[in-house]
């Protein structure tokens, strides 16, 4: 798909609902008791791996008139699945379903894709382990295929979550629901709350704090979860692409609706702030624990670089790859570090970032941990390769919005992972010169 030079960026737009809210929809109302209802549920590649997950698990779901019934069967109320789990390509469904099963008396074995079976599970097996659940996977437990038995006597322990992943805390909190004792995670930097959110709302015993040590999170066993009702509100990550097509294309404004603005997840656009951006929160509200606004974005010619440092990574650990392409339109020389998390999503999106920009010409340095990008620069154009990874075919797609011979995306399909009309969007607020 070739994404060519763009005259104007208008309009409103509700872009699809946020992926992490709307896994945990599922994941965390699966284990209440009675029917929990979730609106604006995001249907995408990995979200619906979960309710594939959780309905081979026992769970019954239903969907009527653009809700989801989730029929929830207590803490301990999962069925043993008769064949593999398959976890397609969502590390999330995979990370927070191991956290779900340690404490389940079932049996199950997980695998993914190609890509997903690459990458790392052992910062969630060892705490779990540690936990006492009997759990195992290929090349001594770091990757997929992996096999999980259950153990109804799990205890709590104190986890120093070092790299501040959602994810792994997440899975830790899920299994502490049926551990005896108490389960403490600690984090240096907070990673996005979404989890913490939602039990509470559900009853669960959890309380945070923070103190000079960072972020804690205490969770005592749980005797029973409540049934809620969530508005799943929308991506902020799915948000970004257009708020930087706004901000880059001249002449641009653009109304985004009821995006979430959780301060875990909203870094992108404070940082875009900061660059100068011509960014505006509107209608600020709170849907089921959750903090949401309208969010005005209008061209901003004059943009100057930033440095994004290791404690800002977990915010905007997802739109880094675009904050980098916005940079090369910003005066000044922009040094995004601490991020090495993103050498193990979908693909090695510094290098994936770094290699891209240079076949279309952008002068741009790879650090271990991150990028430096020299702005401001013009866009050639040319051919991308997006490695199969959502994030990076669309914000080169993006990035294509000011080329001057147009951007070529190789596999543009993969957008479909996390934002199945991403190109439907586009040109619907895009008109082309």
């Amino acid at each position: 798909m070739k994404i060519t030079k763009a005259k104007v960026v208008k309009g409103k737009l509700r872009v699809p609902s946020d992926k992490s809210i709307s896994h945990r929809s599922i994941i965390i109302t699966a284990l209440a008791e009675g029917t929990s209802i979730v609106k604006n549920f995001l249907k995408a590649g990995d979200t619906l791996t979960t309710i594939d997950v959780f309905r081979s698990l026992g769970i019954k779901i239903d969907e009527a008139e653009g809700l989801f019934f989730i029929h929830g069967k207590g803490l301990k109320g999962l069925t043993e699945p008769d064949d593999v789990l398959y976890m397609g390509n969502s590390g999330t469904t995979t990370r927070l379903t191991l956290g779900v099963l340690a404490g389940q008396p079932i049996f199950a074995v997980m695998t993914g894709d190609n890509s997903l079976r690459k990458r790392p599970m052992k910062r969630v097996l060892l705490p779990l382990k540690n936990m006492g659940a009997n759990v195992d996977g290929r090349n001594k437990g770091d990757y997929l295929p992996i096999a999980i038995r259950g153990n109804s006597s799990l205890r709590g322990i104190e986890f120093f979550n070092e790299k501040a992943s959602a994810q792994v805390k997440s899975a830790l909190l899920l299994a502490g629901l049926n551990a005896k004792g108490k389960t403490i995670v600690i984090e240096p930097i907070m990673s996005r709350d979404h989890t913490e959110r939602m039990l509470k709302a559900m009853g669960a015993n959890i309380r945070t704090e923070f103190d000079e040590g960072g972020y804690r999170v205490y969770l005592d066993k749980t005797e029973k979860l409540n049934p809620v009702d969530i508005n799943v509100p929308a991506d902020p990550s799915s948000a970004a692409f257009f708020a930087a097509a706004a901000v880059i294309v001249p002449g641009s404004e653009i109304l985004l609706e009821e995006v979430l603005i959780n301060p875990t997840r909203d870094g992108f656009f404070r940082k875009l702030k900061e660059m100068g951006a011509d960014i505006e929160y509107l209608n600020q509200r709170e849907e089921a624990g959750e903090p949401v606004a309208d969010i005005s974005v209008k061209y901003t010619p004059h943009l100057k670089a930033v440095s994004v440092e290791k404690k800002e990574v977990p915010s905007m650990i997802d739109e880094l790859p675009l904050l980098a392409l916005i940079a090369t339109q910003a005066e000044g020389e922009t040094v995004i570090k601490g991020a090495e998390e993103l050498r193990v999503k979908e693909s090695d999106r510094i290098k994936a970032v770094v290699e891209n920009l240079k076949r279309i010409g952008v002068e741009v340095e790879e650090l271990p941990d991150g990028i430096i990008i020299k702005g401001k620069q013009k866009i050639k154009g040319g051919t991308i390769e997006s490695y199969h990874d959502h994030r990076i075919a669309m914000g080169f797609s993006i990035l294509g919005l000011i080329s001057e011979e147009g951007i070529e995306i190789k596999d543009p399909e993969c957008a479909t992972i996390s934002y199945p009309q991403f190109y439907e969007h586009l040109k619907q607020l895009v008109i082309f010169e």
